[in-house]
């Protein structure tokens, strides 16, 4: 892919292993530790060595090359001498671009999104300012999801979501600051998934509160829904919680004109028979509207 042109690719699902790791059961760790650095300070030192010869072009061509080659790790490597020793050359910008794509596709989600804020911070009015604010918001996206999301044997609203709704606030920004994005297409889809994903985690919550008594905190996540995530599918649930919350409260003249909102959106809802409202974990009468 080329940073000019095309959406960054999207990975495939992996399923992992993950392999524990720990400290040597016959000592020698701190030994270990000190020839990894040792080793470390000499690479980045035969690197700088290696680099001082070579001009902004050359440095910048065998970047390119290295992309080209698929070689990501070399390829960070040339983009961040360029990047430190020539920061106001020729190449500078286009450099942090391929920065951003080069974190990406090795999966270093934090530097993917520390590069792009970087780059949007310094270039806002950059014609590929929504390429960058774009891979802000894949990387943020990438770091929210689970290896068995998409088999479906989890339920990652159930997860952490941080991750996620940084995305979310960061496709819609770039929706709302560049509509004629050719990557405007793709965040509209994820905002519409990510929407539905955050609206059913704030359920989760209000279904903790509701099942423990705590009806208030209930109610207000039902209404955060209703009011930040409109267009969501969990709308009319969060209704329905906003009801059975105002039960529990005892606040039946609130509970009857939620009701009326949640029988004028969702007749069919499950807590419905016809106009009346049946409580799942409140101990109260039903209502009627």
């Amino acid at each position: 892919m080329r940073v000019s042109n095309t959406p960054a690719r999207f990975a495939a699902l992996l399923l992992a292993t993950s392999l524990l790791t720990g400290c040597s059961l016959f000592g020698g760790g701190a030994d270990d530790s000190r020839d990894e650095g040792a080793s470390t300070s000499s690479q980045v030192a035969d690197e700088e060595v290696e680099y001082a010869n070579l001009g902004e072009r050359e440095l910048y061509e065998e970047a390119r090359e290295s992309l080209d080659r698929g070689n990501f790790t070399a390829a960070i490597s040339r983009l961040e001498a360029l990047d430190t020793r020539f920061p106001f050359g020729g190449h500078a910008e286009q450099a942090q671009l391929e920065l951003i794509y080069a974190y990406y596709e090795i999966d270093d989600w934090e530097a993917t999104r520390a590069a792009a804020n970087r780059f949007i911070r310094l270039h806002p009015s950059h014609p590929q300012a929504d390429y960058a604010l774009y891979m802000r918001g894949l990387a943020a996206w990438q770091a929210g999801r689970f290896s068995l999301e998409r088999l479906k044997l989890i339920d990652i609203s159930k997860r952490d979501l941080g991750a996620s709704r940084d995305a979310y606030t960061d496709f819609r920004e770039l929706v709302r600051l560049y509509p004629n994005s050719q990557y405007a297409p793709d965040a509209r889809q994820r905002i519409v998934y990510l929407r539905n994903l955050l609206s059913r985690h704030e359920l989760h919550v209000a279904d903790y509160y509701m099942r423990r008594g705590a009806y208030l905190a209930a109610v207000e996540r039902g209404r955060w829904v209703v009011e930040n995530y409109p267009e969501s599918e969990a709308t009319r649930d969060a209704l329905a919680v906003m009801v059975e919350g105002y039960l529990g409260l005892e606040m039946r003249d609130r509970a009857r004109e939620v009701l009326r909102v949640l029988i004028d959106n969702a007749p069919n809802h499950d807590q419905l028979r016809g106009r009346t409202f049946e409580p799942r974990h409140v101990d109260a009468e039903s209502i009627s509207a």
